[in-house]
């Protein structure tokens, strides 16, 4: 088993997996299939949304994700049955949900920039904005509809459509919980976890459940890697919470603290207000109080976080959790290399810089 015990804070920035590089032309083939309509503005929206084209059209070749999603869906499947490409339909279809709540995102979020771009609905407005997000939705549901590899029944189809449903359900379920947590100084640990179970676990559990119901009928082996995406949930959105506390703006495009100048309850406030002494909590409170988070604010929180030592803690929760999630797959009779690449991904996610 990989190593999941590394000084996270410390842990020099990892290159991305090979892994990503073995599906990347086949995902984006596939995607820029989907949203090939030449003849809709609205398409281009959903392009623009991609990094595919500029705000008239254009093609150009701006920053994109890392395709996480569907990488971990085709992985999976690949782990299981030695072949990845009848997973493609779900993995595309994981990638459309990501981004249509994306663009969602940025407009409840009020973010203005995305992947060093100005975000959709700030090039094209609110109300159009919400528009292509939902058509993105519809273009991910109707990507099953493609054809299926002859080992894959209608009956898994079926599964994996209400699995991707029920995850769509969750992560906007857990959304809305992050928003109407934002400004709140009572938020405990289990409503967090809740949170980020939603939020951002549903979609990063989902891609290895339904890459191992595409690979397998086994219910034992589906469970295991559920389970291990469950975990690696966890391990994402901690880590985006450090990063949102701790990032290097160099890296990841926001300054230290942003999250703190948004008054979000992630983990590292969670953790801080739980721990904090009365002094401390009420220094916390006065500034999730504040209108306007200044900078001498942002300085008190990270004191506070430092003294309590709410990276550290922060970095051990993703540590513990990437190890559980491994833990999954120990009794799972999968090859050698795609062990190895499975903990390999996980480290990754555990110790990124953006």
């Amino acid at each position: 088993m990989t190593d999941v015990t590394l000084d996270v804070s410390t842990a020099a920035a990892p290159p991305l997996p090979t892994v990503f590089q073995r599906y990347q032309e086949s995902i984006d083939f596939a995607l820029r299939d989907r949203l090939s309509d030449s003849t809709s503005s609205l398409y281009s929206m959903l392009r623009y949304a991609m990094g595919w084209s500029d705000a008239s059209g254009s093609p150009v070749s701006a920053p994109q994700g890392k395709a996480l999603r569907p990488t971990l869906c085709l992985l999976t499947c690949e782990a299981v049955c030695g072949e990845y490409k009848q997973a493609l339909a779900p993995a595309v279809a994981l990638e459309l949900i990501h981004n249509f709540s994306l663009i969602h995102d940025d407009i409840q979020d009020r973010d203005e920039y995305r992947r060093h771009r100005p975000t959709v609905w700030k090039v094209w407005g609110e109300p159009k904005a919400l528009t292509a997000g939902n058509v993105m939705r519809i273009v991910a549901d109707t990507t099953m509809e493609g054809p299926r590899g002859d080992s894959v029944s209608v009956e898994d189809i079926v599964t994996v459509i209400k699995v991707l449903t029920e995850a769509s359900l969750e992560m906007i379920e857990g959304q809305y919980l992050d928003v109407a947590f934002e400004g709140r100084s009572d938020i405990g640990m289990k409503s967090y976890l809740d949170m980020i179970s939603r939020k951002t676990g549903a979609l990063i559990r989902t891609p290895m459940h339904v890459g191992s119901i595409m690979g397998t009928d086994d219910q034992a082996i589906i469970q295991s890697f559920r389970e291990c995406g469950r975990s690696l949930g966890y391990v994402f959105q901690i880590r985006d919470d450090v990063l949102g506390i701790w990032s290097e703006e160099n890296t990841t495009g926001k300054p230290v603290g942003a999250d703190i100048r948004r008054k979000k309850n992630s983990l590292p406030i969670v953790h801080a207000m739980s721990q904090a002494d009365r002094a401390q909590k009420h220094a916390l409170e006065h500034v999730y109080e504040k209108e306007t988070v200044e900078d001498a604010d942002v300085e008190t929180v990270l004191d506070i976080m430092d003294s309590l030592g709410t990276e550290v803690f922060a970095n051990s929760m993703a540590a513990d959790h990437c190890e559980r999630g491994l833990e999954w797959l120990q009794g799972v009779e999968i090859h050698a290399d795609a062990r190895a690449e499975i903990e390999e991904l996980s480290t990754f996610l555990l110790i990124r810089r953006h």
